[in-house]
């Protein structure tokens, strides 16, 4: 079969013809001339033939051999041995024609292993119909690297119908392969995390959502915002906005379990899907979906842990925290298009009530502050001023005597009275609104200030500066410019900033509190003890009171752990030469507590809620300030 398949030029046939017939002729020369001009005239045509022949098998073999392709000739049985191979399966798979040709089963070991059997089927399957066939298969070169081919073959049939030999082509399709893959991973994947996009995660939640109805299983579908993303991309340029949630993308990955699917929506958002979750919970009573939830909840916490650690963005340290909105097939919804809706609103809720949390899918928790409303009223607001001013008296612990106010904003909203800051604060700084909110709160504050001053009230007037305003240009001069017109004086000022905001970009913040307290300004680093700080941050930066976060003043009398901690900030305050100030106070024993801690100043239900300007003003006129229970 080899040497009836072999490309080279032939040896035998016409040739040898034609060499029995000039022997007849040099052996036969008594033969009639008309014979041995007849036969002289045959072996002239059988060389002529002879050489046509040669230079056929000549063209044919330049053509096969210089073609980007593989030709091959088999034999048409089961041993499927190969009698010629062009010399392109050398750059191909690194292996000689002769190597090929001289082993049969070299083809089937160069398979790759996935596509082994069916390459086989196919191939066999094509050689017993007869018919053309076209199949593509992975093979493995001899140095390791996967190569995509497109085989076509047919097989060539003798004249008496069987089948000769199987004659096939093999051309190089890789990167034809790798480019339709390609396409396939980019439509259904994010090109910055190599995460899910949202139209895989959907397939998937559709799917998980047909078995949990069979299986009567339960779907969590976890929303994931990064808070204050925008400050990042403000702060440090969008290249580093871009590293930040590249890195968030592995961190999720590696805070939750194999089986669940993590996908990026886009821009700071993530999706998180768990599927095949037991209705049950962990004593085995049927509760509706508890099991589900409760490992909604233990995920969430562990993605929270996870983002404890800094980003390094560069030289610059990051501290991110995200929100989490949960919602659950079928508890709360039952299809995939209102779960996601539903986890939507649940994440909304959840920046709302507290930053950096998760909140499960309540039916009706945003009837009043539904997102669209909330946003068009909110706009309204700004356009018409609808803010009012409260305030809460800040105590000299040891005198009992009011020293300062810190002023707190609150939304008047016609549909729904009014608003506390959580609750649209969040908001207005994704609409971009907290500038012009900022604005009035500092040009109230001068108003009030100069007021009282005109009536014989010196106070210190403490207000809240958000993290988007902390990164305005010149935030500064937009303070002292509304300050200075109301004739105030700047030391009488302190600006607080919370722990958290301080630490997302610590170089940045430096400059910032460095260029307020050149204008006179006085700073606090608000809610201390719930962020991020180091030792040697804090150390640098140019602060002038240190406010303890209240989940630590808290029964801090009574609960030796919290007692042990506010005792440590205080010192703290005093060694870097900071005022501490105690937020939360709600009982005599811990005001008392505090003061002898060397605690100075404090504030909280104790003393008095946030009140109008006017129940300041009233307050002053007495000796001391009322205390007033909570109530």
């Amino acid at each position: 079969m080899e040497a009836e398949h072999d490309l080279s030029p032939p040896t035998g046939g016409t040739s040898a013809a034609a060499d029995a017939v000039a022997s007849l002729l040099s052996s036969a020369r008594e033969l009639p001339e008309d014979i041995r001009d007849t036969l002289e005239r045959v072996a002239t045509d059988l060389r002529r033939t002879e050489g046509e022949l040669g230079s056929v098998v000549a063209r044919y073999r330049a053509l096969v051999e210089q073609i980007p392709a593989i030709v091959y000739i088999d034999v048409a049985d089961d041993s499927m041995a190969t009698t010629y191979v062009s010399p392109q399966i050398e750059t191909l798979l690194g292996i000689t024609p002769e190597e090929y040709t001289s082993d049969p089963h070299l083809w089937t070991r160069h398979l790759h292993p996935e596509d082994r059997d069916r390459a086989l089927e196919e191939y066999v399957r094509g050689r017993e119909s007869g018919e053309p066939f076209t199949y593509e298969y992975r093979l493995i070169a001899e140095d390791g690297h996967i190569v995509w081919v497109r085989d076509s073959a047919t097989t060539v049939r003798a004249a008496d119908g069987t089948a000769a030999f199987i004659h096939g082509v093999m051309l190089d399709v890789t990167d034809a392969r790798e480019a339709e893959e390609h396409a396939a991973f980019v439509s259904y994947h994010d090109h910055l995390t190599g995460l899910p996009n949202r139209a895989m995660f959907e397939e998937y939640l559709d799917l998980a959502i047909a078995r949990a109805r069979r299986a009567d299983d339960a779907v969590a579908v976890m929303m994931i915002d990064v808070d204050d993303f925008k400050l990042v991309n403000d702060s440090l340029g969008h290249e580093a906005g871009d590293a930040l949630i590249a890195e968030l993308a592995v961190r999720l990955r590696e805070a939750t379990r194999d089986t669940d699917l993590v996908s990026r929506q886009g821009g700071d958002e993530f999706l998180l899907l768990l599927a095949d979750l037991e209705k049950t919970t962990a004593s085995g009573m049927p509760n509706a979906t508890d099991g589900g939830t409760l490992i909604a909840e233990s995920v969430a916490t562990r993605i929270h842990e996870a983002l404890r650690a800094p980003f390094e963005l560069g030289e610059t340290e990051v501290y991110v925290t995200a929100s989490i909105g949960i919602a659950l097939f079928p508890q709360h919804a039952a299809d995939a298009t209102q779960l996601l809706r539903d986890a939507d609103t649940a994440m909304y809720r959840s920046k709302q009530m507290a930053p950096g949390g998760y909140s499960i899918y309540a039916d009706g928790a945003q009837d009043m502050l539904g997102k669209l409303s909330l946003s068009t009223r909110l706009r309204k607001a700004v356009e018409n001023q609808n803010w009012e001013l409260h305030y809460q008296p800040i105590v000299d612990l040891v005198e009992g005597s009011m020293k300062g106010v810190e002023a707190l904003i609150r939304w008047n909203d016609p549909n729904g009275g009014l608003v506390p800051p959580g609750e649209f604060i969040p908001l207005a700084e994704e609409m971009g609104l907290i500038e012009a909110i900022g604005d009035w709160v500092v040009n109230e504050l001068a108003r009030q200030g100069a007021a009282w001053r005109a009536e014989g009230l010196e106070l210190e007037l403490s207000f809240n500066l958000s993290p988007r305003q902390l990164w305005q240009p010149e935030v500064g001069n937009r303070i002292t410019e509304r300050i200075e017109a109301a004739n105030i004086d700047p030391r009488r000022i302190l600006v607080e900033i919370t722990e958290t905001a301080a630490m997302t970009d610590p170089d940045r913040t430096l400059r910032v509190l460095r260029d307020l307290r050149a204008r006179g300004l006085r700073v606090a680093l608000d809610d201390f003890g719930t962020g991020y700080s180091s030792l040697s941050r804090l150390r640098d930066l140019p602060v002038d009171v240190l406010k303890v976060d209240r989940s630590f003043v808290r029964d801090v009398s009574s609960q030796p752990a919290n007692g042990s901690m506010v005792q440590a900030i205080v010192q703290l305050a005093h060694a870097l030469g900071m005022t501490p100030l105690a937020e939360g106070i709600e009982t005599q024993d811990d005001w008392l507590f505090l003061v002898e801690r060397g605690c100075r100043l404090g504030q909280g239900y104790f003393f008095s809620r946030p009140v109008v300007a006017e129940d300041i003003m009233a307050r002053h006129r007495r000796s001391a300030i009322a205390l007033v229970e909570p109530a």
